[in-house]
């Protein structure tokens, strides 16, 4: 009979971030909410769909391919990578393999925020504890969109950029290949640029301050090196330096700021601000112990990424990634001393912790430590997927649309009336549309903001809100259909009006058709300069 080395069964137990891997993914799919609260976003349908026509077509666009109001302007895929990606997946196994990916990318990030910050000798229960108020902090922007790319990376870069801060190492140079990969995949690559100018000035600051302690010269140079090389990594993509071009002008574009929800100042009585704002207060107060401890770094990667938030909701997601961890080490300190200080019960509290931690990242434990078999995640991915797949006919677990967000029983009632007119909707609903029917339909105007620029973006306005003006800009568009949200200004206007009849009403979409005249001669051209955008 074999004898069992000691330890060889436990390399079988899950470690701990597997177990958060798991119970992330089973909390998005198999809660209350279900695969659908991952697609409360219409974007999501236009990513799909470019990513068909580049498979189709082995080309990237150059023109726009979803809209009649902007026929032939110039329209970039930024994100090619990640619509790609959504698209292959999408033939799969539907929304359900988009979703599938979502889950994955979210729960993958939790777990590496947990890893990162018990491998940094945060206390375990503190460590749980911040993972999931980040994580509930983060849910406002959990969407099966490009995104989720940016808040795995970061969460990533940020952890390898520590550790090169503890012990400089080759491997802080994979950075250059996460920026290439990650500049196809989303715009959100600037923040790994923003963060690298941070370690770069903060690194220089610290060795000014304290010329004989751990920070030299040579890692400033390290920095600015691996700087420059990520920077010239960003220009391997389809569009060149066209594309921080656009990005940069997106970023400054007044109408976006304005009109985009996701780019103005969070709201903090929103689903999962109150957890925002505990990072957020977290975060600042651990600066003045940062301060004084000389880490420079920390302390002006938090004022960044704080800043960064508190201007655009969107930047949320990217700063309790950021701030997570340090928040576990100051919190981990601030126990340690209470400790020390003779709060008994605390100090058990700890001990426990400290093993807990080291039999759950380290099974074997002691001297026949051995490296775990990480099972439990990809074992979790394929069941779940299993079951995502499986599901379709279930009401909590298939993967479209809500019904509540989304006109979806009214285009299934009406859909043959569709083809070939000119409907005005919401962006959200022309999301879902170009998802649905493109490339049988065009729509007026989507959820990419920035590529329809202050004119089209300000008449729609005017139109929903039930400007004065809306029957003469419907005419100059020959709209001739309308669907609606009933809770629009605008539909209670046009169902008093004797040239549009109501052709269907749920109580949630409202879907009209022209019978009057129009009034004026159609347009030349739809109005509006051209311009490479999206919201992502």
């Amino acid at each position: 009979m074999s004898e069992t080395r000691p330890g060889q069964n436990s390399r079988w137990i899950p470690s701990l971030s597997e177990m958060v891997f798991v119970s992330v993914m089973a909390w998005l799919f198999l809660g209350a909410s279900g695969p659908e609260a991952l697609l409360t976003d219409g974007d999501t349908g236009w990513h799909i769909r470019t990513g068909d026509y580049i498979l189709a077509t082995h080309s990237f666009p150059k023109q726009d391919l979803f809209s009649f109001s902007k026929p032939g302007q110039p329209w970039f895929a930024w994100e090619w990578l990640s619509d790609v990606i959504f698209a292959g997946l999408h033939k799969f196994g539907g929304l359900a393999g988009v979703v599938l990916l979502a889950g994955v990318l979210i729960a993958a990030t939790s777990a590496v925020m947990l890893r990162y910050m018990v491998w940094q000798r945060s206390d375990l229960f503190v460590s749980i504890m911040v993972m999931l108020v980040a994580s509930s902090a983060s849910t406002v922007h959990w969407l099966a969109r490009p995104h989720l790319f940016s808040y795995f990376f970061l969460a990533v870069a940020i952890w390898l950029l520590e550790a090169d801060r503890q012990r400089s190492t080759r491997w802080v140079f994979a950075l250059v290949g996460l920026c290439l990969v990650w500049t196809n995949l989303h715009g959100g690559f600037l923040a790994l640029l923003s963060t690298l100018a941070v370690y770069l000035v903060g690194s220089a600051v610290e060795t000014v301050w304290n010329q004989s302690g751990r920070r030299s010269w040579a890692q400033t140079k390290r920095y600015g090196l691996l700087f420059g090389l990520a920077s010239a990594a960003t220009l391997v993509n389809p569009y060149t330096y066209h594309l921080h071009r656009h990005l940069v002008e997106f970023l400054h574009s007044d109408f976006i700021l304005q009109h985009v929800a996701e780019f103005q100042s969070p709201n903090f009585r929103g689903e999962g601000m109150r957890y925002f704002e505990v990072m957020l207060f977290a975060g600042l107060a651990a600066v003045p112990g940062l301060l004084r401890r000389k880490d420079v770094t920390q302390a002006l990667l938090l004022l960044f990424w704080a800043h960064a938030a508190l201007l655009s909701g969107r930047h949320v997601l990217l700063y309790v990634v950021v701030a997570a961890p340090v928040v576990a080490r100051e919190a981990t300190l601030l126990w340690e001393r209470a400790a020390k200080a003779g709060v008994g019960w605390l100090a058990t509290l700890k001990q426990v912790a400290d093993d807990y931690a080291g039999g759950c990242f380290h099974p074997a434990g002691g001297t026949a430590r051995r490296r775990a078999i990480a099972w439990m995640a990809p074992v979790c991915v394929v069941a779940m997927g299993a079951t995502l797949f499986a599901g379709q006919r279930s009401e909590r677990l298939r993967s479209e649309f809500p019904k509540t967000l989304f006109p979806v029983d009214a285009c299934t009632a009406a859909e043959s009336q569709f083809t070939g007119r000119r409907i005005f909707t919401s962006d959200q609903w022309a999301d879902y549309l170009i998802y649905r029917y493109y490339p049988k339909m065009k729509v007026f105007i989507d959820g990419r903001s920035d590529f329809y620029g202050p004119q089209l973006g300000n008449e729609y306005i005017r139109v929903m809100n039930s400007d004065h003006a809306w029957a003469q800009i419907f005419d100059r568009y020959r709209f001739d259909l309308a669907l609606l949200p009933v809770q629009w200004p605008l539909a209670t206007t046009i169902k008093a009006n004797p040239n549009w009849k109501v052709k269907y009403d749920d109580g949630k979409a409202l879907l009209l058709e022209r019978t009057g005249p129009l009034a004026l001669k159609p347009p030349e051209t739809a109005a509006g300069t051209g311009g490479a955008g999206r919201k992502s």
